[in-house]
């Protein structure tokens, strides 16, 4: 079991490392387009500053958060929305973020040990709510990275990331409408140490093995399996790579391979 301080200090790491990419942009480049379709560089970070805002009302204040979900217009396009509804002058949406996602960890320090947090289709504890802003924080850093032409260097917090793309093994089937699969996969993946982070009984025939950024990479559907060094073998683990989702919610779309374009937030 992982602490929640330890979580939440990877968390403020994480969010760190992604505000030091975009404090020092211009206005233009705040403007410039990410991989996500429809989505800019301000956008992705108004996004993680609407999430913030919603989970933080998942933690205090549960019937204000159903109200997000149930006074929606368009439930199909909440995320985009929230992103949209967000946005504002650079300066004013760096505070705005970096206000909330304080207000957001202090709020996650007092909930109560065992109380599961609402959240879209699910309920979280206050250490799974950690995890998944931390998987978002890096996903969407990622676009950020790659709009700019940055490459970041994996670290040690992947593991959160490939911990949750594990467990959401069966999620990703159900929102692609697909049956979740009972048979066991055995995951092994290279960490940015040197170690390797494994999951899943050692004698499964479905295994599931590579890099420790491509796995995180490929459940966040920020690359096509085609551009990943992940090797499946079994009919289970295969099918895996191309349904893998660690985010809440309906199916995304996904990524095209390399030069064919497309993307989704």
């Amino acid at each position: 079991m992982v602490d929640l301080s330890d979580l939440l200090t990877d968390l403020a790491d994480e969010s760190a490392d992604l505000d030091a990419l975009v404090a020092p942009l211009s206005v233009a480049d705040w403007a410039r387009p990410t991989p996500a379709a429809g989505w800019t560089i301000a956008h992705q970070i108004a996004h993680l500053a609407w999430t913030d805002h919603v989970a933080l009302l998942a933690a205090t204040d549960p019937e204000a958060f159903y109200a997000t979900v149930t006074s929606a217009p368009d439930p199909t396009r909440m995320v985009d929305a929230g992103a949209e509804a967000f946005l504002a002058p650079p300066v004013d949406l760096l505070a705005r973020w970096r206000a909330g996602r304080t207000a957001f960890t202090d709020a996650l320090v007092a909930v109560p040990t065992g109380e599961k947090l609402p959240w879209y289709g699910t309920r979280m504890s206050a250490a799974s709510m950690a995890t998944a802003r931390i998987m978002e924080t890096w996903a969407h850093g990622e676009d950020v990275a790659d709009t700019l032409g940055v490459a970041r260097p994996a670290s040690a917090r992947l593991r959160h990331v490939a911990h949750l793309g594990v467990r959401t093994l069966g999620h990703g089937f159900a929102a692609h409408g697909r049956e979740a699969p009972t048979t066991p996969v055995r995951v092994e993946l290279a960490a940015p140490g040197g170690d390797t982070w494994t999951w899943g009984p050692a004698d499964a025939a479905d295994r599931l093995s590579g890099p420790a950024r491509d796995f995180c990479l490929l459940v966040t559907q920020r690359r096509h399996r085609a551009d990943l060094a992940l090797l499946a073998t079994g009919p289970v683990a295969d099918e895996w790579l191309d349904v893998a989702q660690a985010f809440a919610g309906p199916p995304g779309d996904g990524r095209e391979p390399a030069g064919r374009g497309g993307g989704a937030a």
